[in-house]
């Protein structure tokens, strides 16, 4: 019986990596569908703040479900990904929130800076900090880099969700009511 750190998670990665991958493709279809819509000027600012990062997320998550699903014989090398990504993303994390704040198109609450800077930067240290303790000791980390494979991606749900909903009824043309009258 092959008992590696990675043994046992096999399950949890194929359906966090099947969603992340799904949505990435549903990602691509919203962004069809609102590039139809009527837009301001500076909405690539937006994108760059709200919208790329939720791909990136769930890419991320994808990606992590392929590391841990790999044979790996030890934990070195997936233990040096985990780190460098979780580095990576921080960086990536503090871009965004310095995006956020310089985007004009949208004026961010508590909760965007929650869902789009905090909870994102959290993830990513916790998948930096897994990958160095697991050159200490393998097991409890995986724990830390599943925690943070399954917060990118319940992060980039809210975020998604966030976004259609605000193109929905932000973007969208005004209805005339049937009842008023036409002169």
């Amino acid at each position: 019986m092959d008992t590696t750190p990675f043994s046992g998670w096999e399950n949890f990665y194929v359906i966090v990596g099947s969603s992340a991958g799904a949505l990435i493709g549903l990602q691509f279809v919203v962004m069809a569908l609102v590039a139809n819509l009527p837009h301001q000027q500076s909405g690539a600012q937006a994108g760059n703040a709200f919208a790329t990062p939720n791909v990136v997320h769930f890419g991320v998550a994808l990606f992590l479900s392929g590391v841990v699903c790999a044979p790996w014989r030890g934990v070195d090398v997936p233990g040096l990904i985990f780190g460098l990504l979780g580095l990576c993303g921080i960086g990536y994390s503090l871009i965004v929130t310095r995006r956020m704040r310089t985007q004009t198109v949208y004026q961010p609450e508590f909760e965007d800076w929650l869902f789009h800077s905090i909870l994102p930067f959290a993830a990513y240290a916790t998948l930096a900090l897994s990958g160095y303790l697991s050159r200490i000791r393998a097991y409890w980390p995986m724990f830390g880099v599943g925690a943070g494979a399954l917060l990118l991606l319940f992060v980039g749900i809210h975020n998604a969700w966030d976004a259609v909903t605000y193109h929905v009824y932000s973007s969208r043309p005004k209805r005339v009511d049937a009842g008023s009258t036409h002169e």
